[in-house]
């Protein structure tokens, strides 16, 4: 056990306080100006993270699961998980710009066209599953090459 930090080091309780230190002036700073504004927003993406969102992405989940299932593949459901997730973490980042919500705004701030988003979203999600299924495919090749060859 060499090289690990004792839990409650002088170290670790530097860095922790750091950080709370860290985090503490990026909220005052946040607050400073709009600080209704930022409670209900911080406010409102939990209520629609909760009451929305993770229903809506448990049960997509429920659905891969089963259906993977069904042919009894489960063990290729993370598969699906992992470029989902972050395909889903794209949008969310990149929503208003690929709903054309601030064009305006930013084209006059960054002088670049917004309508690009969609389509690099559209070419990355597609980058991500079509990775996953290159990474299913070879573990599959590499189990077969190891399962030894059937006793007649």
């Amino acid at each position: 056990m060499r090289g690990r930090l004792a839990v409650g080091s002088p170290l670790q309780i530097l860095l922790l306080s750091c950080s709370f230190a860290l985090a503490v002036y990026a909220g005052v700073r946040l607050l400073a100006g709009d600080w209704l504004g930022v409670a209900l927003w911080v406010v409102g993406a939990a209520v629609l993270h909760d009451l929305v969102l993770l229903p809506l992405y448990a049960a997509a989940d429920r659905a891969v699961v089963r259906g993977l299932g069904r042919v009894r593949r489960r063990e290729w459901t993370m598969y699906v998980r992992v470029p989902a997730a972050l395909s889903g973490l794209l949008l969310l980042v990149w929503f208003p710009l690929i709903s054309g919500m601030v064009e305006e705004r930013y084209r006059s701030a960054t002088g670049l066209p917004p309508e690009v988003f969609l389509t690099r979203w559209l070419l990355i999600t597609a980058v991500l599953f079509a990775g996953s299924a290159l990474l299913l495919a070879l573990r599959l090749r590499s189990a077969a090459k190891r399962r030894p060859p059937a006793v007649h």
